[in-house]
């Protein structure tokens, strides 16, 4: 159990703007931004494919937990939802709107009754 309060999506992306908003840098242009996701979900795959695949990982290659490589890649989302106006709040809940009416007898529901 985690010692920290829960967040919101919103206190996350501010958090990550006020950690950004210390850096002359500060966010990374979306094609940059692009890529970095791109490596971050690579290093993703490459754990679950050790943790779960058939590919084990080499003697000397370093463990890294699927949790950190999870949040790795919820960073960078949120760096570029940040960089790019994006309230991810408002378009979670757009998304799920959208898997709630275009797509609500897309998959086999479990019988509740």
């Amino acid at each position: 159990m985690s010692e920290h309060t829960p967040l919101t999506v919103q206190e996350m992306q501010q958090i990550v703007d006020r950690y950004i908003g210390q850096f002359k840098e500060g966010y990374f242009s979306p094609l940059a931004m692009m890529a970095r996701l791109s490596e971050e979900v690579g290093e993703l795959a490459r754990e679950i494919n050790h943790y779960y695949g058939e590919k084990p990982k080499k003697k000397d290659e370093a463990e890294k937990p699927i949790d950190m490589e999870l949040a790795d890649c919820m960073f960078i989302l949120i760096c570029f939802a940040n960089s790019l106006g994006v309230n991810l709040e408002e378009a979670f809940y757009a998304m799920m709107d959208k898997f709630n009416t275009r797509d609500k007898d897309r998959w086999t529901r479990i019988d509740t009754e």
